[in-house]
């Protein structure tokens, strides 16, 4: 049958029903409320085991594995819309220690699984040689970055990458959720949290995911009247049009030249920002409010989750499932070292809310992280989330960066001088860390 735009109703119209379920078995059902996982997540699973690669209940089109790829184009224009405007200086001076941290995390991620696989699962097991990518892809970055990533190698031969990103992408959001859980309740008990004392005693919203009208946010404000054009449509417009020119974009570099295959949502997210600085030059970023861009952005980014796990290929994870195993167990690894020593090194107040949030970013993305902050600072008292969003502003052009041009670093036969770049910037920033004294060896005095 020929695809038409019916078709695209009809899968939102079965990944929403499936999301109304995630979030119906979320707030009501006892086991889904103790996994605190996400309805995107649920609902994801859900369409993987009920549609094409599953019992072939469902009737997706042939086109679900191409959503994804949009979605995170929407992601990334969005993001420099929402950003707030700030100075380098100031940035650097209230979290230059946790910027470091969690730069450096990001690099050895990336650098460190690259070079695992290098070394012992492409001679083992003759896997392409962006299989470490992989592990980064779905820790650290989440389902947008597996996206993007998978979308970039499967564009350049490699078919399984977007369904091997996206399992890994799954794997690291369980695990954070799941080990990070844990972690939490050993501590609480231990006393290292400052500001909770029993895990046994959080608040009923954060286990259903259902606000009281006491706890409740505004959605954002009104910037503009409605006589003009609904305000959540134009900040929507804004969006969409920096995803079109990306895309477009992209195209008109590949026309040019073959080999230039730069994502969409690199580009997307270079629009935007002009856009946001054009708007900042004449005075119109005033009637721009980040709430509802942060809220376009999260809806594109749950139905990014959904679409991505539905369309896995389970025939690939299966023909994979030994070297795919071993890199997830090197990640978990890493992952765990990274919170337990560095955090207690960089931090001399709140190391475990850090720590931990930390922890949740590297295996399951932000918003896997902010749901561990929140469990074990409640009121955002430690600050970790303010000066996170500040530290994030210069690690996002890095890991544009590394998710942009590594597939043509790997592509290109560059695979080892990716691995020597990014573990070498890892570094080269530890070095800067330990000179301005925020990451210290001495761990007594660790509040």
């Amino acid at each position: 049958m020929e695809f038409s735009v019916w078709d695209i109703l009809v899968d939102l119209g079965i990944i929403s029903t499936l999301l109304l379920i995630g979030a119906f078995l979320r707030a009501k059902v006892g086991i889904f409320q103790r996994s605190f996982m996400p309805a995107s997540i649920i609902a994801g699973i859900l369409g993987l085991i009920l549609g094409k690669s599953g019992f072939n209940i469902l009737p997706f089109s042939d086109f679900i594995d191409s959503y994804p790829s949009i979605l995170i184009a929407i992601v990334f224009a969005a993001l420099p819309l929402s950003t707030p405007k700030f100075k380098w200086s100031d940035m650097f001076d209230k979290v230059g220690r946790l910027w470091s941290y969690s730069q450096i995390i990001m690099l050895f991620m990336w650098g460190g699984g690259l070079l695992f696989a290098l070394i012992l699962l492409v001679p083992l097991f003759d896997v392409h040689n962006g299989f470490g990518l992989l592990l980064a892809a779905g820790f650290v970055g989440g389902h947008g970055t597996a996206a993007a990533l998978g979308g970039a190698f499967q564009s350049q031969g490699w078919e399984e990458a977007t369904s091997l990103a996206m399992t890994s992408a799954t794997i690291g959001a369980i695990i954070a959720i799941g080990v990070g859980l844990l972690l939490i309740k050993s501590n609480a008990n231990k006393g290292n949290t400052n500001y909770i004392s029993s895990f046994d005693k959080l608040p009923d919203e954060l286990k259903s995911g259902l606000l009281p009208k006491n706890k409740r946010d505004s959605l954002g404000e009104n910037t503009v009247s409605s006589i003009l054009i609904d305000p959540f449509a134009f900040h929507l417009i804004l969006v969409l049009f920096a995803t079109m020119i990306g895309y477009y974009l992209s195209q008109f570099g590949e026309s040019l030249y073959a080999n230039l295959s730069i994502p969409a949502f690199s580009l997307a997210f270079l629009v935007g920002l002009i856009l946001k600085n054009l708007m900042q030059l004449v005075k119109a970023d005033e009637y721009i409010d980040n709430r509802i861009m942060n809220s376009i952005g999260g809806t594109a980014t749950d139905l990014l989750v959904a679409f991505g796990i539905a369309s896995i290929n389970l025939t690939v994870i299966v023909e994979n499932m030994i070297p795919f195993s071993i890199l997830i167990v090197f990640g978990i690894i890493i992952s765990y070292f990274f919170y337990r020593i560095l955090s207690k090194n960089y931090f001399q107040e709140n190391w475990f809310e850090k720590g931990i949030f930390t922890f949740g970013w590297i295996t399951g993305a932000v918003a896997t992280a902010i749901a561990l902050l929140r469990i074990v600072d409640p009121k955002f008292k430690s600050n970790t989330l303010d000066e996170f969003g500040l530290a994030y502003i210069p690690i996002a052009p890095v890991e544009i960066a590394i998710i942009t041009f590594s597939p043509l670093f790997i592509l290109n036969g560059q695979h080892w001088l990716l691995t020597v770049i990014t573990i070498g910037l890892g570094f080269v920033i530890l070095l800067v860390s330990y000179y301005k004294k925020w990451f210290r060896f001495n761990l007594k005095g660790r509040a």
